[in-house]
């Protein structure tokens, strides 16, 4: 059983809310906020990104940071930027790139539900970015931007969201980057009870995208528990803000990887080490066109690895993924690559980039050598979740990414 839960949702008005909306904290850095955000006081980023507004030597887990994310969040309401609706809703979150939707039930999910895992996952988290997440939704008392979840489609769901969707929506516009944002706010009190009984029906949900934005939500509704000794359970603290999207309406990009040195090795020593494992190719084509193939640039030159049989085992879900293929036989024994979560010569370049950004640093002398990796399957995905297993990192780069401070659910 999934619990979706309708909430009093913290949202802008209709001309200031494409100001305001922003990309996910954790896929742009300081300083590109800093640029995004410039001359533009409405933007998120200076609530989910404080660190924008205070000296760019600032250590990002400076107490300082929580503060101005406190300042900068009471100040936004204070303006009039954020309000709150006067009754609990679901909201109707639909995204549309290069022609194609995805749309997804903005609701409050069970805390409960993370821990039992009616909510399940298939990324391990970083403690340092747990905590930093946590900090943030104790200081703001809020969850500023929702976890991105998946659920097996069902036709009953689809034609609700159909029908729903037939009303004018609340908002309606394109960010900066060409994707079209569109919202609708259901407050009709039959529809959102029979929402709430179709998505009981659903044994699990998956975390696509934000397993550090859950894993925080999650543990704070534990620690508010603990202060709270009149706790119901019914308090806002042990719900948190997710888009609930069927999978068969999610797009997985490549996510690709560079790594900084030959790990001592001559060119051609290296290309002679990858065809123990791997047929070698040169090629033109610079993105491979399925599985277990993989591209490769190095020194101006793009090459096609196939894996060749026997270096995997089809059998293994987390083996016989792209990302496995590409660590245990190539960046792990021949880069020395051993931890790719903490080992600081090897980075990771989100799909939305392009194989342009994999040339260009490896031509700027930046890196040396650089892989374009084939996407991983909505269906792996949840295979390996299933099987309580763990996805390497870096497995996945979910487009369009949702934004933060289109509706935000505040904690009381």
């Amino acid at each position: 059983m999934s619990t979706v839960r309708p909430f009093k949702g913290l949202r802008a008005p209709k001309d200031i809310a494409p100001k305001l909306a922003a990309l996910p904290y954790d896929v742009l850095n300081s300083e590109e906020a800093r640029k995004l955000s410039g001359g533009n006081p409405y933007s998120f980023h200076h609530v989910t990104k404080p660190e924008i507004d205070l000296d760019p030597k600032i250590d990002l887990y400076d107490p300082k940071v929580y503060a101005k994310a406190k300042e900068n969040f009471e100040l936004f309401q204070k303006n009039g930027w954020l309000r709150h609706d006067p009754t609990p809703n679901f909201y109707i979150y639909k995204q549309v790139m290069d022609g194609r939707a995805q749309v997804g039930l903005m609701c409050c999910c069970a805390a409960d539900e993370y821990w039992n895992d009616t909510i399940k996952k298939h990324e391990l988290t970083r403690k340092d970015k747990e905590e930093d997440r946590l900090k943030h939704v104790d200081v703001t008392n809020s969850n500023a931007g929702p976890v991105f979840l998946t659920y097996p489609a069902v036709d009953s769901i689809n034609k609700m969201m159909d029908e729903a969707m037939k009303a004018t929506p609340e908002y309606d516009f394109t960010s900066e980057d060409g994707i079209r944002h569109v919202l609708w706010v259901i407050s009709d009190k039959a529809w959102n009870e029979k929402i709430t009984a179709e998505f009981a029906k659903i044994k699990t949900l998956y975390v696509a995208d934000g397993h550090h934005r859950s894993a925080a939500a999650a543990r704070i509704a534990r620690v508010r528990r603990e202060q709270n000794p009149k706790h119901t359970g019914n308090e806002e603290y042990n719900f948190f803000l997710a888009v609930l999207f069927p999978h068969n309406h999610l797009y997985i990009m490549d996510y690709n990887r560079a790594v900084k040195d030959l790990n001592g090795m001559t060119q051609e020593q290296f290309l002679a080490k990858v065809g123990e494992k791997f047929t070698v190719e040169k090629t033109t084509e610079k993105k491979p066109a399925k599985a277990t193939c993989f591209g490769m640039y190095m020194k101006g030159q793009w090459y096609r690895l196939t894996a060749k049989s026997g270096s995997f085992d089809p059998k293994d879900p987390i083996g016989c993924l792209d990302v496995s293929i590409l660590q245990n036989n190539l960046l792990a024994p021949l880069l020395g690559i051993g931890d790719p979560r903490t080992d600081k010569r090897v980075d990771f370049i989100g799909g939305i980039r392009g194989v342009k950004e994999l040339e260009r640093i490896v031509d700027e002398g930046r890196f040396a050598v650089a892989f374009s990796m084939f996407p991983t399957s909505i269906k792996q995905l949840m295979d390996i979740a299933d099987a309580g297993k763990i996805m390497p990192p870096k497995s996945t780069w979910f487009e369009p990414k949702l934004r933060s401070g289109v509706v935000i659910h505040t904690l009381e």
